[in-house]
């Protein structure tokens, strides 16, 4: 973790003007405060905690970074998370930030302000690099992912999460059971290096296993996981391709946008098109008909991270990594195509 003597180093100029620029002093040249801020960024620096925060001794408390704070899906596992630290003799640090914020960046800064002993993280991307991780200053937990597109070394932190490219083929896999080959896939962006990239490619192996050519005008990508985004994009793809016959969306709440598009489109599902997801949210429970699903095992998810992330803190385990799956929640939503 760099420190504002590396800082300095970097920049050749006096520690004192390093601490005037980060603690906002008029009295620096344009030219050195952006080059003292750009190299702050460069070199990971997480501002040292007050002199009072200091003389505190390092709380049992655990914290827990939510990166999407908007999305149902977490709720159940927060809850878990919470009465699992309490179970275990931790308390709960929540911090919750939007989708587009950087969970690292703000884990750092609260295992600092806090004191905290570990940390988890709920909602996060899958790229980590080791320069960026090692700001965190405690031993950490990937919750509902885990590190495919970085280059972490697997022996330096824990993850709990299902297998996403093995669940998608495996919705795909149950719209081609019921006779459907052209299925529209839902999604973020299939070059996301996140969860559409890894569900986009089990959809991909699922079509290819059953001789089914990948058709790219049924590729919906949406740019973000809002329900807005998603019901436009069905609405447009119900515009283009007139013989989708069934759809799967990388999501439980962009499925519900769907079903939503294809009503006002004046079709029905699954009688013109059959839909499956994956998340299990439970509001999905409550649409008509109710949404088909692959469940995540959310309250699991959540005890599984803290049960890691404790025995990691207390000496009894290393790191390790975790693969829950999904259970089958049958809905009203995908049936069989009828010549």
């Amino acid at each position: 973790m760099a420190t504002i003597k590396d800082i300095a180093a970097y920049c050749n100029v006096a520690v004192s003007t390093v601490s005037r620029v980060l603690n906002n002093h008029p009295d620096v040249s344009a030219d050195t405060r952006d080059k003292v801020l750009s190299a702050a960024r460069n070199l990971h620096y997480v501002p040292n905690s007050s002199a009072r925060d200091l003389a505190h001794q390092q709380t049992d408390s655990i914290g827990l970074v939510v990166r999407g704070a908007e999305n149902p899906f977490f709720t159940p596992i927060i809850r878990a998370i919470e009465r699992s630290c309490e179970d275990k003799g931790y308390s709960m640090s929540l911090h919750q930030i939007p989708a587009g914020e950087d969970e690292v960046s703000e884990g750092a800064k609260l295992v600092q302000s806090k004191r905290l002993k570990g940390l988890i993280l709920l909602g996060g991307r899958y790229d980590y690099t080791r320069e960026e991780v090692s700001t965190l200053g405690a031993p950490f937990m990937c919750c509902s992912y885990t590190n495919h597109f970085g280059n972490l070394d697997r022996t330096s932190f824990s993850s709990v999460s299902i297998n996403d490219k093995a669940e998608a083929y495996r919705a795909a896999e149950l719209l081609i059971e019921c006779g459907h080959s052209k299925i529209a896939v839902l999604l973020d962006s299939i070059h996301d290096r996140s969860i559409s990239e890894r569900r986009y490619r089990g959809y991909c192996e699922a079509l290819a296993d059953a001789g089914i050519p990948l058709d790219e005008g049924l590729v919906c990508e949406t740019v973000d996981f809002s329900m807005k985004a998603a019901y436009e994009r069905t609405i447009r793809l119900l515009e283009e391709r007139p013989d989708v016959t069934a759809l799967f969306s990388v999501a439980d709440s962009m499925a519900i946008a769907a079903m939503k598009a294809i009503s006002d489109a004046g079709l029905s599902v699954p009688q013109d098109i059959s839909i499956i997801a994956i998340d299990g949210i439970e509001m999905s429970l409550y649409t008509t008909p109710t949404l088909t699903t692959l469940a995540q095992p959310q309250a699991l998810m959540g005890e599984k991270a803290v049960e890691i992330l404790v025995d990691v803190l207390d000496g009894k385990a290393s790191h390790s990594h975790v693969r829950l799956e999904t259970t089958l929640r049958p809905g009203g939503t995908m049936g069989r195509l009828h010549p």
